[in-house]
C-alpha cells in the first residue's frame, strides 16, 4: 500500500488546541455497524460486566528542553529515554550536528556522542532536573503551551513517555469508578511512547517504513485478567494494541514480561490478540496511527467515519474527540 492511500484533508479549525473540561464531556463517535454520535461519558452504556478494559499507564515526562549551540543559536531538545546515568536518547532541532558538539542548557550542558535516523545519544555534564527546566513535549500541531497535567492521563503512574496515550485523556476518576462498579475489570499495561509517534512516514511504500523501538511491560496480574476474561477485550488506544500484540503468543495468549518493540501495524497485519473494541482519537493523515486503526477496523470503514466526523465538526488529534470502534 502507498502512503498517499492514507491521506485526507482536514480543516485547520478542527485541530484541537486545548482539552475540553471536564475530560469526559468530549464527543464520542461510536462506530459499529452504523455510526452514533455521543459524549465520552456515555461509553459506560457500551461496557458490560466481565469486560476487560486495557489501559496504558505510562507517564509523560517534562522532556522538552531549550538549549544553545556554541554559536548561540537555539536548539530544541526532547529527551526520549534515559539510557544510563547522564546518558539519554533525544531528538534535536539542529541542522548540522557534529559528534562532540556541546549544547548548553542553563547551568548544564551535554555532548553529542552519536546520532542515527533522527535520534541522538547525548551525555550531560550533570543529571538534568527536568521538573525545573523541562516543559511538556507537545505535538508540533499544538501551537500553545499546555500544563503537563492536561497532557497526562488520570491513571498515569510510570514515567517514561515523550507523548501521552491520548485515548486515555478522556477518562476521569469518577468515570473509571463507575466502570469498575459495573463489573468491568481494568488491566494496566505500559508502553512508553517514543518520538516515533510524532515522526512522519517518509517512504511512499508504507511497508518500507521503520518504526522506532519502544519499551513495554505487562504484569502477571494484567496478563491473567486479559487471558481469563469472561467478557470482551477493549483496548484504550493504539499503544495498548501494540503492547498486546508485542506480548501475545501465536495463540493470542498474552505473556507477562517486558521488552522492546518496533512493531508496525498496517492493513494486512494478522492480529494475535485482537480486541473486541478499540477506543482511540482521530489521527493525523499518513501517520502510523491511522494505519494501525485501518488495520484493525478496515481502511474504507475508518476513512468513511473520518469524513462523517469532519462533516459533524469533531475535534481532531491529541486534545480532540474520541472514537469507540467495534470489530464487526
Amino acid at each position: 500500500m502507498k502512503l498517499s492511500d492514507f491521506d485526507y484533508d482536514l480543516p485547520k479549525e478542527l485541530i484541537a488546541q486545548k482539552p475540553v473540561r471536564p475530560r469526559d464531556s468530549s464527543r464520542l463517535m461510536v462506530l459499529g455497524r452504523n455510526i452514533e454520535h455521543r459524549k465520552f461519558h456515555d461509553i459506560l452504556q457500551y461496557l458490560e460486566k466481565g469486560d476487560v478494559l486495557v489501559i496504558n499507564s505510562t507517564k509523560v515526562i517534562p522532556a522538552k528542553l531549550s538549549g544553545a549551540k556554541p554559536t548561540g543559536g537555539k536548539v530544541d531538545v526532547v529527551l526520549t529515554r534515559k539510557i544510563k546515568r547522564l546518558v539519554y536518547e533525544a531528538t534535536l532541532g539542529i541542522k548540522r550536528p557534529k559528534v562532540g558538539m556541546v549544547i548548553t542548557i542553563k547551568d548544564n550542558s551535554f555532548t553529542i556522542l552519536s546520532f542515527s535516523n533522527s535520534l541522538f545519544t547525548i551525555k550531560f555534564n550533570k543529571e538534568p532536573d527536568l521538573r525545573s527546566i523541562g516543559k511538556t513535549p507537545l505535538p508540533p500541531y499544538i501551537k500553545q503551551e499546555a500544563l503537563l497535567e492536561d497532557y497526562q492521563t488520570v491513571y498515569a503512574r510510570e514515567s517514561g513517555s515523550a507523548a501521552a496515550p491520548t485515548a486515555g485523556l478522556h477518562f476521569t476518576e469518577e468515570l473509571l469508578k463507575k466502570i469498575r462498579m459495573k463489573g468491568v475489570e481494568i488491566a494496566k499495561i505500559i508502553l512508553h511512547i517514543g518520538p516515533g509517534t510524532f515522526m512522519p512516514v517518509k517512504t511512499e511504500v508504507i511497508s518500507e517504513h521503520i518504526m522506532h523501538r519502544e519499551h513495554y511491560s505487562v504484569s502477571s496480574e494484567a496478563a491473567k485478567a486479559i487471558n481469563e476474561r469472561k467478557g470482551r477485550l477493549i483496548a484504550v488506544g493504539t499503544t495498548s494494541i501494540r503492547c498486546l500484540e508485542s506480548s501475545a503468543d501465536e495463540k493470542g495468549r498474552v505473556e507477562p514480561g517486558s521488552g522492546w518493540t518496533d512493531l508496525f501495524i498496517y492493513p494486512g497485519y494478522r492480529f494475535r490478540c485482537r480486541p473486541d473494541a478499540l477506543i482511540t482519537n482521530f489521527h493525523l493523515p499518513k501517520s502510523t496511527l491511522i494505519m494501525l486503526v485501518s488495520a484493525y477496523a478496515g481502511k474504507e470503514r475508518v476513512f468513511s467515519a473520518y469524513q462523517a466526523a469532519i462533516k459533524e465538526k469533531y475535534r481532531f488529534y491529541s486534545f480532540g474527540d474520541a472514537m469507540l470502534i467495534f470489530s464487526v
